[in-house]
């Protein structure tokens, strides 16, 4: 929630443009030869301000400018006349502010937030264009509206820093008309790779130091294995715990094992339920393995409910992070 900025920058890809009319001839019609403009691929440059609410939805007024060489136009019965340098040929440039609501999926994975995003604002075209014996070098207005689909990757070492990269379509609706030369709908596919920074961003606390299992006095009755983030495969000091566990019921009269698994808040709370299960089943299946009878243990996964450290929401805690071996 609060204020942020934005850059990005790629490659921009126009569909070919009709010509409607040259002087005082139509063409793009019933019984008249197509006339069309094509693009070379060009460059696309952005830059965005604007305020997230903190339910996902967000609001950004951007600056885009766009620049595309013309190829060629196709001529009457197909033909089609080249162009090899911007000079000869032409070029469209559109820059403009664009009004843009975008919504961002949070929890939809720890690692990354995928957004959606449409716009609708006025663009300014500039042409550069000599076909049919009329040349024009000039600026029009029009209408234009985007839609954006992409993600952000946040960078946990600088709090409120993203790496963005996202699909941009743009449409300039409209007939343009310069020096007598009719073009219709222009329509952009872009690809790009930016930036986004969100002031007041907290530094994450730092994280608590591994906790290690201190020896339990015998008979022991409860044991803790830790886990890495996103993690459920165990480490050496895990496998330790566990053997010292297995070994730990010989020496008692137990009844059964529980084996309870949890995680911390990062995440969603489906994913962590899952998950929780899957550290479960890996203690169990290493306790197993160290000689305890499978019909012994009950597995249970608690997600990110009962933590060791209490904390709030999307909080890294590598003491909550555990399964909790329990031996009746």
């Amino acid at each position: 929630m609060g204020w942020y900025i934005s850059g990005a920058a790629g490659l921009n890809f126009m569909q070919q443009e009709p010509i409607r009319s040259i002087g005082n001839v139509t063409t793009n019609t019933t019984g008249n030869n197509n006339l069309n403009v094509k693009f070379n691929v060009g460059g696309l440059g952005v830059l965005g301000g604007g305020y997230a609410f903190g339910n996902g939805f967000r609001t950004e007024f951007q600056f885009n400018y766009r620049y595309n060489g013309i190829s060629s136009v196709t001529g009457p019965r197909g033909n089609t006349v080249a162009f090899n340098n911007n000079n000869n040929g032409g070029s469209e440039q559109k820059y403009g502010l664009m009004p843009t609501l975008y919504y961002d999926f949070y929890g939809v994975s720890p690692s990354f937030v995928p957004y959606v995003g449409v716009g609708l604002g006025y663009q300014i075209v500039r042409e550069k264009l000599n076909v049919g014996g009329f040349s024009t070098n000039t600026t029009r207005g029009a209408l234009g509206t985007q839609a954006i689909f992409g993600a952000a990757f946040p960078i946990e070492s600088v709090p409120g820093l993203s790496i963005t990269t996202d699909y941009r379509f743009l449409a300039v609706v409209g007939n343009r008309t310069y020096n007598r030369v009719t073009l219709g709908n222009s329509y952009n596919h872009a690809i790009t790779i930016g930036v986004r920074y969100a002031f007041g961003a907290t530094p994450p606390p730092p994280p608590a130091p591994v906790p290690v299992a201190a020896p339990a006095p015998a008979p022991a009755r409860s044991y803790l294995v830790f886990f890495d983030w996103d993690k459920a495969n165990l480490t050496d000091r895990a496998r330790q715990i566990i053997s010292d566990a297995a070994a730990g019921s010989t020496r008692v009269q137990y009844t059964r094992l529980e084996v309870n698994g949890y995680t911390d808040t990062s995440g969603t709370a489906k994913y962590n339920q899952a998950l929780s299960v899957r550290r479960a089943q890996a203690v169990a299946a290493e306790l197993v393995k160290d000689g305890v009878p499978k019909s012994a243990i009950a597995i249970q996964g608690f997600g990110e409910t009962n933590p060791l450290v209490p904390t709030g929401a999307n909080v890294r805690e590598p003491q909550n992070r555990r399964v909790e071996i329990i031996i009746h």
